[in-house]
């Protein structure tokens, strides 16, 4: 005789453990994972539409930053090879009474005085002339049916300033340390003073009058990268501008330096100038780069951030809005988890890891296109593209973030529902 054999009692739910299935339950990372994928494939086109947001948010923030970081680079390349090498020299001004005098220190060898410096490009001094009432004009005779004369600014440089500011030629060319020596009656036009008076050409050696004296042009800028106010001057030696027009010293001196030694100079030149009272010169050296650039990615991202955060926060309104339908949508399956023994956890958890992961892949297709604009933009403008290494890793840690914040609210919703209640709208 066999003993009959017996069926597992069932397990009561107690007071302890209303859902025993429960206790034995287990929802790994690669479950939670599945589930999201399951769901957001589901309604591609509603996935898509719902990380938009997102995604154009994520886009805008790396693209910013990317450009910012490219332009500010670029900026400062520029910076380096012209601002960054300029050092320039002035008399200190000095109260005196009820205003302020200027005595000028500066000796009119400045220029070959600096030189000698190690670092130094070129080196050369500007004055402005006082001209008194004498007019410009490129006829000899006053013709009293037309304006021949016009009041056009004279400036006195020595032979090395043109380097110095990085004058070019039209046409002709630079006086040098000859013309400066004799003081020579030769000027240099700039473009602006060269079409009031009608010169444009020297091959035949025209000349020009300052009130009666006669000077001949021999050359014509066609710019300068620094001191625009040469391109609408008459430009004389300074020795001429001594001997004719009374210049008593020197206004200023500008000073062209490799890249890197400008705070050096500064440092030499007063010295160097006026050995015995470098306190009366004032040095003016360019900013640092660094600072620029710093001053540059600034502005950039203070102005197109806002568009980032702004599209980031639809971006998450979006993400929160879908999930909480898709809580209201999914109500009878979230109870016939709960009866099967899902905890209230788990359940929270599930919903989470779908925003999150929502949030995660906008973030991963904005952090692309945010660098596909920064790379386009930049050939565009024949720059080179610069990226903090950090920023494409850390763009789509931040979409999962706000998919992860956005996903709170429904989760929690979801979590609190009652399997009975969720049941009845199966």
């Amino acid at each position: 005789m066999t003993t009959p054999e017996l069926e597992p009692l069932p397990v009561l739910p107690d007071a302890n453990n209303p859902h025993p299935v429960a206790a034995s339950s287990h929802l790994g990372i690669v479950d939670l994972l599945s589930e999201s994928v399951t769901a957001l494939t589901s309604r591609p086109a509603r996935t898509l539409l719902t990380a938009l947001g997102t995604i154009l948010g994520v886009a805008a923030l790396v693209a910013t930053l990317g450009l910012a970081k490219t332009a500010g680079n670029q900026i400062v390349g520029r910076f380096d090879e012209l601002a960054a090498t300029e050092v320039s020299i002035a008399p200190e001004s000095r109260g005196f009474g009820s205003g302020n005098r200027t005595i000028s220190v500066i000796p009119w060898d400045a220029g070959d005085r600096l030189q000698r410096l190690n670092g130094v490009v070129a080196a050369g001094t500007k004055s402005d002339v006082d001209v008194g009432s004498d007019l410009a004009r490129a006829v000899p005779v006053i013709d009293p049916l037309g304006q021949t004369e016009f009041q056009i600014p004279v400036i006195g440089v020595s032979d090395g300033t043109f380097a110095a500011v990085r004058s070019t030629l039209e046409t002709g060319r630079f006086f040098d340390v000859g013309h400066n020596e004799r003081a020579d009656n030769v000027v240099v036009l700039g473009p602006g003073a060269a079409t009031r008076l009608g010169v444009s050409r020297v091959d035949n050696t025209p000349a020009i009058f300052i009130g009666e004296r006669a000077f001949a042009v021999i050359g014509i800028l066609k710019d300068t990268a620094r001191e625009p106010d040469l391109l609408s001057a008459i430009i004389i030696p300074d020795q001429t501008a001594r001997a004719f027009f009374g210049l008593s010293a020197p206004g200023e001196v500008h000073v062209d330096v490799e890249v890197g030694a400008a705070d050096l100079i500064g440092t030499q030149a007063a010295i160097a100038l006026s050995p015995n009272s470098p306190d009366q010169l004032r040095v003016s050296v360019p900013r640092s780069p660094k600072a620029v650039q710093e001053d540059v990615e600034g502005d950039v991202n203070a102005l197109f951030l806002l568009l980032g955060g702004i599209s980031l926060l639809v971006g998450a309104i979006g993400i929160a809005n879908v999930t909480l339908v898709s809580v209201l949508e999914r109500t009878g399956e979230i109870g016939l988890r709960r009866a099967l023994g899902a905890t209230p956890g788990q359940i929270a958890r599930q919903f989470l890891t779908e925003s999150a992961s929502l949030g995660a892949l906008s973030g991963l297709i904005g952090t692309s296109l945010g660098v596909l604009a920064t790379v386009v933009i930049s050939a565009t403008r024949d720059w080179t593209p610069v990226l903090d290494p950090w920023l494409p890793f850390v763009a789509p840690v931040l979409g999962a973030l706000i998919g992860l914040i956005a996903g709170v609210y429904p989760s929690l919703k979801a979590a609190r529902m009652e399997p009975v209640q969720a049941l009845r709208s199966f």
